[in-house]
């Protein structure tokens, strides 16, 4: 159940990145809003998650994760670089995050 937490909190990062990136600097409320509220839920599931996990493995999983998915959302939908030497380096990322996985059962 703690890596299923986990793996929420991540996918509420990247929620809360977008949407603050949204926000243009809090200006804008639903966004700024949303943003706030998926960055308290993501840390309160961290949290819950910490219970059962080493803190070095969770917390790692759940940046790992949230730069992959928040990097993913800038190609698909920001038109940011899926230069392949950036491609390589999120790989990388998720590698790790397969390796501590595996590591921490």
């Amino acid at each position: 159940m703690a890596w299923v937490l986990l793996l929420v909190a991540a996918a509420l990062e990247i929620v809360w990145a977008t949407a603050l990136e949204r926000s243009d600097g809090f200006t804008r409320f639903w966004p700024a809003f949303v943003g706030v509220t998926a960055a308290v839920l993501s840390f309160v599931m961290l949290t819950f998650a910490l219970r059962t996990l080493t803190m070095g493995t969770a917390y790692a999983v759940w940046v790992g994760l949230g730069t992959l998915g928040v990097a993913a959302v800038g190609i698909a939908a920001l038109g940011e670089s899926a230069a392949p030497a950036r491609l390589a380096c999120l790989a990388l990322i998720l590698i790790g995050v397969i390796g501590l996985k595996l590591l921490d059962g």
